[in-house]
């Protein structure tokens, strides 16, 4: 298995929007790391989301959370939205944004918006989150979460396809809708749905996404045997799969008491080969803080560009 024809391998860059890789009062610096980016041929820079946090960060399933609960959190759209002004070509994503919270008209309207702005650039990555906390405060039913997230998805893309749009679903009704301005993508804001192949998100991800984003934590051989999964899927639902994208990060690689930029992009054919299409590099792993982060990137690129051939 190998990544699709004509999907070349791209590389993404988690930028921090969290915590203290920022200094208190100084978060415009993310601008000019987005422009070094643009400007060193990054592919994709993707942001996080968490829109309140609870007191329980000891409940995150995937090992240490990598902040405590009063820890700044810079709302992702908001943010893609002002790297899209200082940036022409990189595209913007989130990995992941948790998507109900947003309301399925407020965010397809957010979403159209940011994608017209940046003539097309902006891809969601979409996933349930994990805290109860998050979906209280929002005034969303925890409960009925993968329904949330399903009409929220189904909802967008009819209000970025039909004029007018009508949708029908457990948590979101309507008809005789419109919602301008349509994104400039055509079939609408590509969504990449993160999260295991449990038969709800696979239905999710094969009616809605463009990409998949494999669970925290996923092998090389469980992302394989997905994208296995995902092209018989897409197959049977009339879906071409050579137009999946698959979204995973690196494989982190430590050398003495550092992060080894060199030897963790070492890693990236064998995620090609397994069907990745986009490798996602942690910034804060290889820059601790955001002062050097332009020497990172350029590494980053350079070394990407050898090790994919490109």
């Amino acid at each position: 298995m190998s990544a699709p024809a004509g999907l070349r391998p791209q590389l993404s860059l988690g930028l921090p929007n969290f915590g203290d890789w920022v200094p208190p009062g100084e978060w415009r610096r993310l601008l000019d790391v987005a422009r070094m980016a643009d400007d060193a041929g990054v592919d994709r820079l993707v942001v996080v989301d968490h829109v309140v946090m609870g007191p329980h960060t000891e409940r995150y399933r995937w090992g240490r959370f990598p902040t405590g609960s009063t820890a700044p959190w810079v709302e992702p759209l908001s943010l893609l939205s002002a790297l899209g002004a200082v940036t022409d070509r990189v595209r913007l994503g989130t990995g992941i944004l948790i998507a109900s919270l947003r309301g399925a008209a407020t965010l397809a309207k957010t979403a159209a918006t940011i994608d017209v702005l940046t003539n097309g650039r902006l891809d969601l990555g979409v996933g349930l989150g994990w805290q109860r906390e998050e979906y209280d405060a929002c005034g969303y039913d925890w409960e009925r979460r993968g329904d949330l997230l399903t009409d929220t998805l189904g909802a967008c893309a009819a209000l970025w396809r039909g004029d007018p749009a009508a949708y029908d679903g457990p948590t979101v009704s309507f008809d005789e809708t419109w919602c301008e301005p349509k994104p400039v993508q055509p079939g609408g804001v590509p969504f990449w749905v993160a999260g295991s192949l449990a038969p709800r998100n696979l239905e999710r991800l094969v009616r809605f996404g463009t990409g998949w984003i494999p669970i925290m934590g996923a092998d090389l051989d469980s992302v394989r045997d997905g994208v296995a999964v995902l092209h018989e899927a897409f197959a049977a639902a009339g879906r071409d799969p050579a137009t999946l994208q698959v979204q995973a990060p690196a494989p982190m690689v430590r050398t003495g008491d550092r992060m080894d930029l060199a030897a963790t992009l070492a890693g990236v054919p064998d995620l090609v080969a397994a069907g990745v299409t986009s490798v996602n590099v942690p910034l804060k792993a290889f820059s601790p803080t955001i002062d050097g982060v332009e020497t990172v990137i350029a590494e980053a690129v350079e070394r990407f560009a050898g090790v994919v051939g490109r």
